[in-house]
Protein backbone atom coordinates (compact mmCIF):
# COMPACT_ATOMS: atom_id res chain seq x y z
CA UNK A 1 0.00 0.00 0.00
CA UNK A 2 1.54 3.34 -1.03
CA UNK A 3 1.24 7.16 0.18
CA UNK A 4 -0.34 7.86 -3.75
CA UNK A 5 -3.20 5.09 -3.23
CA UNK A 6 -4.26 5.60 0.55
CA UNK A 7 -3.32 9.96 0.52
CA UNK A 8 -7.34 10.26 1.97
CA UNK A 9 -6.13 8.77 5.46
CA UNK A 10 -2.45 8.98 4.92
CA UNK A 11 -2.59 13.44 5.62
CA UNK A 12 -5.18 13.24 8.74
CA UNK A 13 -3.04 10.22 10.04
CA UNK A 14 -0.04 12.08 10.06
CA UNK A 15 -1.07 14.96 11.63
CA UNK A 16 -2.93 12.29 14.57
CA UNK A 17 0.34 10.30 14.87
CA UNK A 18 2.75 13.84 15.06
CA UNK A 19 0.37 15.08 17.97
CA UNK A 20 0.90 11.05 19.92
CA UNK A 21 4.36 12.28 18.93
CA UNK A 22 4.61 15.37 20.54
CA UNK A 23 2.24 14.25 23.64
CA UNK A 24 4.49 10.92 24.21
CA UNK A 25 8.29 11.46 23.28
CA UNK A 26 8.34 15.57 23.62
CA UNK A 27 11.22 16.67 21.53
CA UNK A 28 14.00 14.56 20.05
CA UNK A 29 17.53 16.24 21.71
CA UNK A 30 19.09 18.72 19.56
CA UNK A 31 21.51 16.71 17.61
CA UNK A 32 18.49 14.97 15.82
CA UNK A 33 15.89 17.98 15.64
CA UNK A 34 15.49 19.55 12.52
CA UNK A 35 14.46 22.69 13.91
CA UNK A 36 18.45 22.72 15.59
CA UNK A 37 20.05 22.11 12.40
CA UNK A 38 18.27 25.02 11.14
CA UNK A 39 19.49 27.03 14.21
CA UNK A 40 23.10 25.92 13.33
CA UNK A 41 22.26 27.33 9.68
CA UNK A 42 21.18 30.56 10.50
CA UNK A 43 23.87 31.07 13.16
CA UNK A 44 26.10 30.15 10.63
CA UNK A 45 24.91 32.71 8.16
CA UNK A 46 24.55 35.57 10.97
CA UNK A 47 28.10 35.36 11.30
CA UNK A 48 29.02 36.25 8.31
CA UNK A 49 26.56 39.55 7.78
CA UNK A 50 28.20 42.59 6.59
CA UNK A 51 29.32 45.16 9.53
CA UNK A 52 28.58 48.85 9.91
CA UNK A 53 26.24 49.26 6.69
CA UNK A 54 22.39 49.25 7.03
CA UNK A 55 22.24 48.69 3.55
CA UNK A 56 24.06 45.79 2.93
CA UNK A 57 22.99 43.96 6.30
CA UNK A 58 19.10 44.16 4.90
CA UNK A 59 19.81 43.38 1.39
CA UNK A 60 21.86 39.89 3.32
CA UNK A 61 18.72 39.63 5.71
CA UNK A 62 16.61 39.33 2.26
CA UNK A 63 19.63 36.10 1.21
CA UNK A 64 19.25 34.60 4.54
CA UNK A 65 15.57 34.88 4.80
CA UNK A 66 15.55 33.89 1.20
CA UNK A 67 17.88 31.25 1.68
CA UNK A 68 16.51 29.72 4.74
CA UNK A 69 12.60 29.45 4.22
CA UNK A 70 13.52 28.31 0.13
CA UNK A 71 15.61 25.48 2.04
CA UNK A 72 12.95 24.27 4.44
CA UNK A 73 10.42 24.50 2.19
CA UNK A 74 12.36 22.68 -0.42
CA UNK A 75 13.18 19.70 2.21
CA UNK A 76 9.41 19.30 2.70
CA UNK A 77 8.76 18.82 -1.17
CA UNK A 78 11.35 16.09 -1.34
CA UNK A 79 10.09 14.33 1.69
CA UNK A 80 6.36 14.43 0.52
CA UNK A 81 8.08 13.01 -2.88
CA UNK A 82 9.98 10.51 -1.36
CA UNK A 83 6.54 9.35 0.69
CA UNK A 84 4.87 8.74 -2.57
CA UNK A 85 7.53 5.96 -3.04
CA UNK A 86 7.20 4.44 0.37
CA UNK A 87 5.23 1.57 1.67
CA UNK A 88 2.52 3.40 4.31
CA UNK A 89 3.79 1.92 7.14
CA UNK A 90 7.36 3.43 6.64
CA UNK A 91 5.53 6.70 5.10
CA UNK A 92 3.64 7.08 7.66
CA UNK A 93 5.86 7.49 10.63
CA UNK A 94 8.51 9.02 8.92
CA UNK A 95 5.75 12.28 7.83
CA UNK A 96 4.82 11.98 11.41
CA UNK A 97 7.98 12.62 12.84
CA UNK A 98 8.80 15.42 9.76
CA UNK A 99 5.55 17.19 10.69
CA UNK A 100 6.18 17.06 14.30
CA UNK A 101 9.70 18.73 13.96
CA UNK A 102 7.76 22.00 13.26
CA UNK A 103 5.72 21.93 16.51
CA UNK A 104 5.88 21.53 19.91
CA UNK A 105 2.89 21.56 22.29
CA UNK A 106 4.42 18.99 25.33
CA UNK A 107 7.78 21.32 25.17
CA UNK A 108 5.90 24.53 25.68
CA UNK A 109 3.49 22.95 28.39
CA UNK A 110 6.53 21.70 30.31
CA UNK A 111 9.03 25.20 30.26
CA UNK A 112 5.71 26.53 31.49
CA UNK A 113 5.16 23.78 34.36
CA UNK A 114 8.73 23.84 35.19
CA UNK A 115 8.53 28.01 36.08
CA UNK A 116 5.42 27.14 38.26
CA UNK A 117 7.21 24.17 40.17
CA UNK A 118 10.45 26.66 40.61
CA UNK A 119 8.22 29.23 42.14
CA UNK A 120 7.32 27.11 44.86
CA UNK A 121 10.72 26.35 46.20
CA UNK A 122 13.44 28.74 44.62
CA UNK A 123 12.69 32.60 43.05
CA UNK A 124 16.01 31.91 41.49
CA UNK A 125 15.46 28.95 39.54
CA UNK A 126 12.74 30.00 38.46
CA UNK A 127 14.07 33.11 37.15
CA UNK A 128 16.62 30.99 35.48
CA UNK A 129 13.95 28.94 34.19
CA UNK A 130 12.12 31.69 32.87
CA UNK A 131 14.81 32.25 30.35
CA UNK A 132 13.48 29.39 28.26
CA UNK A 133 9.72 30.74 27.89
CA UNK A 134 10.88 34.40 27.15
CA UNK A 135 13.49 37.05 27.10
CA UNK A 136 13.26 39.01 30.66
CA UNK A 137 15.23 40.84 33.47
CA UNK A 138 16.27 37.84 35.71
CA UNK A 139 15.47 40.06 38.68
CA UNK A 140 11.95 39.77 38.55
CA UNK A 141 10.06 39.08 41.31
CA UNK A 142 7.20 36.27 41.94
CA UNK A 143 3.96 37.88 40.56
CA UNK A 144 5.86 39.03 37.46
CA UNK A 145 7.38 36.02 36.90
CA UNK A 146 4.22 34.73 36.81
CA UNK A 147 2.98 37.15 34.24
CA UNK A 148 6.14 36.54 32.18
CA UNK A 149 5.54 32.87 32.25
CA UNK A 150 1.52 33.33 31.40
CA UNK A 151 2.38 36.09 28.50
CA UNK A 152 4.77 33.51 27.06
CA UNK A 153 2.58 30.45 26.97
CA UNK A 154 -0.15 32.34 25.21
CA UNK A 155 2.05 34.21 22.44
CA UNK A 156 4.03 30.87 22.20
CA UNK A 157 1.13 28.81 21.58
CA UNK A 158 0.54 29.99 18.50
CA UNK A 159 4.29 30.10 17.07
CA UNK A 160 4.43 26.58 18.55
CA UNK A 161 1.42 24.94 17.62
CA UNK A 162 -1.05 26.82 16.04
CA UNK A 163 0.90 28.29 13.03
CA UNK A 164 2.90 25.26 12.14
CA UNK A 165 -0.28 23.24 11.94
CA UNK A 166 -2.34 25.67 9.86
CA UNK A 167 -0.27 25.62 7.08
CA UNK A 168 0.55 21.81 7.31
CA UNK A 169 -3.22 21.43 6.56
CA UNK A 170 -3.34 24.45 3.66
CA UNK A 171 0.16 23.83 2.14
CA UNK A 172 1.33 20.43 3.64
CA UNK A 173 4.67 19.59 4.90
CA UNK A 174 6.60 22.50 2.39
CA UNK A 175 4.45 25.02 4.46
CA UNK A 176 4.87 23.70 8.17
CA UNK A 177 8.94 23.20 7.26
CA UNK A 178 8.47 26.85 5.86
CA UNK A 179 7.02 28.48 8.65
CA UNK A 180 9.17 27.08 11.72
CA UNK A 181 12.16 28.20 9.03
CA UNK A 182 10.15 32.30 9.26
CA UNK A 183 9.73 31.69 13.13
CA UNK A 184 13.13 30.56 13.80
CA UNK A 185 14.63 33.48 11.58
CA UNK A 186 12.68 35.90 13.84
CA UNK A 187 13.83 34.26 16.79
CA UNK A 188 17.38 34.29 15.93
CA UNK A 189 17.94 37.73 14.30
CA UNK A 190 14.49 39.91 15.10
CA UNK A 191 15.86 42.45 17.35
CA UNK A 192 16.44 45.78 17.34
CA UNK A 193 20.21 45.71 18.40
CA UNK A 194 23.34 44.79 15.94
CA UNK A 195 20.79 42.68 14.35
CA UNK A 196 18.23 44.99 13.48
CA UNK A 197 18.96 45.57 10.04
CA UNK A 198 19.77 41.78 8.89
CA UNK A 199 16.91 40.78 10.59
CA UNK A 200 14.42 43.22 9.23
CA UNK A 201 12.81 40.70 6.54
CA UNK A 202 12.49 37.85 9.04
CA UNK A 203 10.72 40.30 11.36
CA UNK A 204 8.29 41.65 8.95
CA UNK A 205 7.24 37.86 7.43
CA UNK A 206 7.16 36.37 10.75
CA UNK A 207 4.64 39.35 11.39
CA UNK A 208 2.36 38.42 8.04
CA UNK A 209 3.03 34.40 8.39
CA UNK A 210 1.24 35.00 11.91
CA UNK A 211 -1.68 37.45 11.33
CA UNK A 212 -3.86 34.90 10.75
CA UNK A 213 -2.79 32.08 13.07
CA UNK A 214 -2.58 34.39 15.87
CA UNK A 215 -6.37 35.57 15.91
CA UNK A 216 -6.94 31.51 15.34
CA UNK A 217 -5.58 31.32 18.77
CA UNK A 218 -7.02 33.76 20.55
CA UNK A 219 -10.53 32.21 19.58
CA UNK A 220 -9.71 29.39 20.19
CA UNK A 221 -8.41 30.76 23.59
CA UNK A 222 -11.86 31.90 24.52
CA UNK A 223 -13.60 29.10 23.35
CA UNK A 224 -11.56 27.46 26.52
CA UNK A 225 -12.69 29.49 28.49
CA UNK A 226 -15.46 28.74 28.31
CA UNK A 227 -14.99 25.53 30.39
CA UNK A 228 -14.46 28.28 33.40
CA UNK A 229 -17.27 30.26 32.69
CA UNK A 230 -15.23 33.09 31.50
CA UNK A 231 -15.86 33.44 27.77
CA UNK A 232 -17.51 36.95 27.65
CA UNK A 233 -14.33 38.37 29.79
CA UNK A 234 -11.81 36.39 26.70
CA UNK A 235 -13.72 37.62 24.32
CA UNK A 236 -13.68 40.83 25.54
CA UNK A 237 -10.34 41.19 26.36
CA UNK A 238 -9.87 40.20 23.20
CA UNK A 239 -11.63 42.97 20.98
CA UNK A 240 -10.26 45.71 23.34
CA UNK A 241 -7.02 45.18 24.96
CA UNK A 242 -4.29 44.29 22.38
CA UNK A 243 -1.84 47.13 21.99
CA UNK A 244 -0.93 47.42 18.35
CA UNK A 245 2.03 49.83 19.21
CA UNK A 246 3.73 46.52 19.89
CA UNK A 247 3.51 44.91 16.23
CA UNK A 248 0.30 43.47 14.63
CA UNK A 249 0.39 39.83 16.66
CA UNK A 250 2.38 40.57 19.86
CA UNK A 251 -0.38 41.05 22.11
CA UNK A 252 -3.50 39.25 20.74
CA UNK A 253 -3.13 35.91 22.02
CA UNK A 254 -1.65 37.54 25.43
CA UNK A 255 -4.75 40.26 26.30
CA UNK A 256 -6.99 37.06 25.66
CA UNK A 257 -5.39 35.16 27.61
CA UNK A 258 -5.55 37.61 30.50
CA UNK A 259 -9.21 37.33 30.18
CA UNK A 260 -9.49 33.77 30.01
CA UNK A 261 -7.80 33.74 33.32
CA UNK A 262 -9.43 36.74 34.91
CA UNK A 263 -5.97 38.74 35.68
CA UNK A 264 -3.66 41.80 34.62
CA UNK A 265 -0.47 40.61 32.70
CA UNK A 266 2.16 43.25 32.65
CA UNK A 267 5.66 43.71 31.37
CA UNK A 268 7.39 46.18 33.19
CA UNK A 269 8.19 49.52 30.49
CA UNK A 270 5.90 48.02 28.41
CA UNK A 271 2.40 47.11 28.31
CA UNK A 272 -0.22 46.44 30.87
CA UNK A 273 -3.07 43.83 29.57
CA UNK A 274 -6.37 43.01 31.01
CA UNK A 275 -8.93 44.35 33.67
CA UNK A 276 -8.13 41.58 36.05
CA UNK A 277 -9.66 40.40 39.85
CA UNK A 278 -6.89 37.69 40.64
CA UNK A 279 -3.75 37.69 41.93
CA UNK A 280 -0.78 36.45 40.01
CA UNK A 281 0.17 33.42 41.99
CA UNK A 282 2.02 30.20 40.51
CA UNK A 283 -1.46 28.18 40.21
CA UNK A 284 -1.98 30.40 37.09
CA UNK A 285 0.67 28.91 35.26
CA UNK A 286 -0.85 25.86 35.73
CA UNK A 287 -4.22 26.98 34.47
CA UNK A 288 -2.69 28.52 31.40
CA UNK A 289 -0.88 25.04 30.83
CA UNK A 290 -4.09 23.51 30.88
CA UNK A 291 -5.92 25.76 28.02
CA UNK A 292 -2.27 25.26 26.43
CA UNK A 293 -3.09 21.82 26.32
CA UNK A 294 -7.13 22.34 24.90
CA UNK A 295 -6.53 24.27 22.63
CA UNK A 296 -3.35 22.65 21.07
CA UNK A 297 -4.99 19.60 21.56
CA UNK A 298 -7.98 21.00 19.42
CA UNK A 299 -5.19 22.50 16.82
CA UNK A 300 -4.33 18.89 16.31
CA UNK A 301 -8.21 17.45 15.89
CA UNK A 302 -8.92 20.18 13.76
CA UNK A 303 -6.46 19.92 11.80
CA UNK A 304 -6.41 16.45 10.93
CA UNK A 305 -10.23 16.50 10.36
CA UNK A 306 -9.40 19.49 7.90
CA UNK A 307 -6.30 18.26 5.50
CA UNK A 308 -9.17 14.70 5.20
CA UNK A 309 -11.79 17.17 3.68
CA UNK A 310 -9.40 19.03 1.84
CA UNK A 311 -7.47 15.81 0.71
CA UNK A 312 -11.26 14.24 -0.48
CA UNK A 313 -11.86 17.61 -2.19
CA UNK A 314 -8.68 17.45 -4.32
CA UNK A 315 -7.14 20.16 -2.43
CA UNK A 316 -4.01 18.69 -1.68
Amino acid sequence: MSFAQHAWYFLPGTVLLAGLLDVTAGDPPNRFHPVAWLGRLIETLAHRQPKNCPASEFRYGVFVAAATIGLAGAAGFVLDAGFQHLPLWIALPLGAWALKSSFSLRGLVEAGKDVESALTNDVLEAQTLLAALVSRPRDLDPPLIVSAAVESLAENLTDSVVSPLMYYVLLGLPGALAYRAVNTLDAMLGYRDHREYVGKTAARIDDVANYVPTRLTALLIVLAAGLWGRTRAAWRALRTQPQRQYGPNKTVAIATMAGALDVQLEKPGAYTLGIGHRQLTPSLIDEATRIVWIVGGAMVIASAVLTGLLTEAGWR
